[in-house]
């Protein structure tokens, strides 16, 4: 099932645990190897289908490049709406050269420490940039591994920060509202012992 963290209820404040980390380096090490992720995608597996039911890795790649630039947006307290949530101008095979300036922008506009303590408008609601930077840092960690899954790919998992967006989808999307309310499948279960990436999709809907 489509899985899209930034439509979710706002998040309370980060736990200590999840705020012992500036949030800013989770988001930053996202978004890096989103990229690496993406820019490793070849022609033939645009088509191929990916862990997001409604995304096959076209639409999959489209939409990682669409949250790259909302994000940037979102951290300079404008309408996250005004970036829409596909690269829909974008002919395939662009998706990788489009994330290169993108991601700088969004790097640049986040690396200010001010943006942490700001009220952000996010496509939920409004939220702390602290809590934003921590779900952004999910949604592209979670995308990230569908996409890999899709085209065979084996990242790195940094398992401390992937731990860390456990935490926060935990707190924001709790086990018993798999009702249809939202884009979320039933959380898959998996050993407790299990890699922190695989505990973290699973709790999203994804079977590892």
């Amino acid at each position: 099932m489509n899985e899209n963290t930034e439509h979710l209820a706002p998040s309370p404040s980060p736990s200590p645990s999840a705020a012992a980390v500036d949030p800013r380096l989770d988001l930053a090490a996202a978004i890096a190897l989103a990229g690496r992720t993406l820019a490793a995608v070849r022609p033939d597996q645009y088509d191929a289908p990916t862990p997001c039911e409604e995304f096959d890795v076209r639409r999959l790649s489209s939409h990682l490049v669409a949250v790259a630039r909302r994000i940037a947006v979102i951290g300079r307290g404008e309408d996250p709406f005004s970036v829409p949530s596909f690269a829909d101008e974008l002919p395939d095979g662009a998706w990788a050269a489009a994330w290169e300036p993108a991601a700088a922008e969004a790097l640049a506009v986040w690396a200010d420490p001010e943006v942490l303590g700001r009220e952000l408008r996010v496509p939920a609601g409004v939220m702390p940039g602290a809590a934003a930077a921590l779900v952004y840092a999910h949604e592209f960690t979670v995308h990230t591994w569908d996409l890999a899954r899709a085209t065979g790919q084996r990242p790195e998992w940094d398992q401390a920060l992937a731990e860390r967006a456990l935490t926060v989808l935990q707190r924001v999307l709790p086990a018993g509202i798999r009702d249809g309310r939202v884009p979320f499948g039933e959380v898959v279960a998996v050993e407790a012992d299990a890699p922190a990436i695989d505990r973290l999709v699973a709790w999203a809907g994804r079977r590892p």
